[in-house]
């Protein structure tokens, strides 16, 4: 909920010149401060406007929309692979001509480390010509190595950039859709999956962009090489390129076993960190009953899978490895042996350029390409993944924003009628049954009934949240919610109060004494800075419920739905929290207060009374409720 402070560092990368942004010039000075001491954040520059979260996130989405409306007109599933390739492939494929270009100049050094070794082989003193050859040879190795270390950086450091694009926008659409789920959709996903999805299943398109590209790069540079080895050595080039050959399916056997094994992986990360919040959720109940060994048995259990398959998947990598560290020692072996068997004489050029031109192409064909086909694999299992979570159903919005602030009061208003909705509906009583109310600018309607009536399903409804079955329900206006259960976050009174809005401190005084917070805040070491702990540790059940309330009466919306915020505070609390707050400071707003305390419902413009299944009648009179 932080922003960005005024005294925060530019990125001077927006100012820098191109000759700075080829040699990453623009760095010295935050490298200068890295000599000096230990870097700290305030010495970190701000995201670049084209690199920040929202921007990324938006964009990013804005394709995906457009890919779910050509999928349902279409009647298929939305591909998401499909977005990201619309959103980041045509730049991704610029680079990928570098890539070219780079692997062109391995080729070529070779052949002009061989004209320089030819020449020093059948050196003449007396031939000027051949020593200008030579010297230009010299040269075109010293450039090309030159253009080679610039090339090679500016191209990992982009490809790197468009990989952290990616990763940066899947992370905004992952958290944008994990605040949009409906209840279905909930009961569908967990919370260790989303965590899983934003810690584990993103990082593969940091790796996947940096050698994606070797896939089709890899087997030209084969070819080319073979073309020249054939020139220089004859057939006996035939036999270490057997041997590449050989490597290239086998590493695609290992992409489709990376695949799979990060998929069970995957499934059993999930696992464990679902049991792992359970764990941590009912840790009290767990030392209250000593139930410490059983369930350090399952956690280790858990844990015990999931290693197994990390396991497999370092021996395959640990293969790979060792391919890329044994085949050119082979090829060479194999090459030379067959070369002299034909009877061919060994010189220093034919070495030299053989040597350097298998150098160039076991690089990409026994380290990179494998690479590629393994983070390929690894991240077309994340692709799908998240595509599974982002195509899960969400809340439908019923409410909209009022655009002037002289109509707010005409128009802000909630219409329900006949209104049927079902949580689940394999069963066959409705959450909601023909239900009916009106509810108009300034008024105040207050919701009662039984506990299991429907109270906050109906809340739930006009919120979006309970999908309608049938019957009318009309919102306008832009709603706030306070919930039964008091939600605070990680950090201070004020942030959770505030919760990103501008400070306006004659209005935050206003919220916090309608929300009898005041004198809680002065026996506070640190006042409404102090710190909230982990699910509000710090605070009692009373305080949560009204920093909760605080935070909905702060938000300035047209409608105001209150789920019983009354019953977690004492009867003087309480009354105060309904004269000053609810009747008082939200008196010009149209309110919807759930609550059983029935003393306050004289103050009350219409009355709602929710049976078990049924509303009777929609509204009445004080003297008519009975429960």
């Amino acid at each position: 909920m932080e922003k960005v402070g005024k005294d925060a560092k530019s990125n001077p990368v927006a100012t820098a010149s191109w000759l700075s942004k080829i040699f990453f010039c623009w760095l010295n000075p935050l490298f200068r401060i890295g000599y000096k001491r230990p870097l700290e954040e305030e010495d970190m520059y701000i995201v670049s406007p084209e690199d920040q979260s929202e921007t990324l996130g938006l964009e990013m989405q804005r394709f995906w929309d457009v890919e779910v409306k050509e999928a349902a007109r279409e009647m298929r599933t939305p591909r998401l692979m499909r977005v990201i390739v619309s959103c980041h492939g045509k730049t991704y494929m610029l680079w990928g001509l570098v890539t070219l270009a780079e692997e062109i100049i391995k080729v070529v050094q070779p052949l002009f480390l061989g004209k320089i070794t030819q020449y020093l082989e059948f050196y003449d003193p007396d031939n000027s010509v051949a020593l200008y050859e030579a010297l230009g040879y010299a040269a075109g190795l010293s450039i090309t190595s030159l253009i080679l270390a610039v090339v090679h950086h500016c191209y990992f450091y982009q490809l790197q950039r468009i990989g952290m694009k990616i990763r940066v926008a899947m992370c905004h659409m992952i958290y944008k859709k994990a605040m949009l789920l409906n209840h279905s959709a909930l009961g569908k996903t967990t919370t260790g999956q989303i965590v899983n999805l934003l810690s584990n299943d993103v990082n593969k398109f940091d790796e996947v962009t940096i050698f994606l590209h070797f896939l089709w790069v890899g087997p030209l540079q084969a070819a080319v090489v073979v073309g020249l080895l054939w020139m220089e050595i004859g057939p006996s080039c035939l036999a270490g390129m057997v041997v590449l050959l050989f490597l290239m399916p086998l590493q695609t056997l290992f992409g489709r076993l990376f695949s799979k094994y990060r998929s069970l992986t995957a499934v059993l990360t999930d696992s464990r960190i679902r049991t792992m919040n359970e764990v941590l959720s009912g840790i009290r109940i767990i030392k209250m009953y000593a139930w410490e060994k059983p369930f350090m048995a399952l956690v280790s259990e858990v844990r015990r899978n999931e290693i197994t398959q990390v396991m497999k998947t370092s021996y395959l990598r640990g293969l790979n490895m060792a391919s890329f560290f044994c085949a050119n020692k082979i090829i060479l072996f194999i090459t030379f042996t067959i070369y002299v068997l034909l009877g061919n004489p060994i010189t220093a050029t034919r070495v030299f350029v053989t040597v350097s031109l298998y150098t160039a192409v076991r690089l990409t064909v026994t380290l990179f390409f494998p690479a590629a086909i393994e983070r390929l694999f690894e991240a077309l299992v994340s692709v799908a993944r998240i595509q599974e979570f982002l195509i899960l159903d969400e809340i439908k919005r019923t409410s909209s924003a009022l655009p002037q602030e002289e109509e707010k009061k005409k128009n802000a208003s909630v219409e329900i009628q006949d209104l049927f909705c079902y949580w689940d509906k394999s069963l066959d009583v409705p959450s909601l049954q023909n239900v009916s109310l009106t509810l108009d600018s300034n008024k105040l309607l207050a919701v009662i009934g039984p506990v299991g009536a429907g109270k906050s399903s109906l809340l739930s409804s006009i919120l979006g949240e309970l999908p309608v079955d049938t019957g009318v329900l009309r919102v306008g206006g832009r709603l706030t919610y306070a919930a039964q259960q008091p939600w605070v976050f990680h950090g201070t009174i004020r942030s959770n109060v505030l919760f990103g809005k501008e400070l306006n401190p004659q209005k935050y005084e206003r919220v916090l004494k309608a929300c009898a917070l005041k004198r809680d805040l002065d026996l506070l070491p640190d006042g409404d800075l102090t710190l909230i702990g982990d699910r509000g540790a710090t605070l009692s059940g009373g305080q949560k419920a009204r920093v909760n309330l605080a935070r909905a009466v702060y938000q300035e919306a047209d409608i105001y739905l209150l789920d019983d915020p009354l019953s977690a505070v004492d009867a003087e609390v309480g009354r105060h929290l309904f004269e000053q707050c609810i009747c008082g400071l939200l008196k010009n707003k149209p309110r919807i207060l759930v609550t059983h305390q029935l003393q306050y419902l004289q103050a009350a413009d219409e009355i709602l009374v929710l049976k078990e299944y049924r509303n009777i009648p929609p509204f009445c009179r004080l003297s008519e409720v009975v429960l």
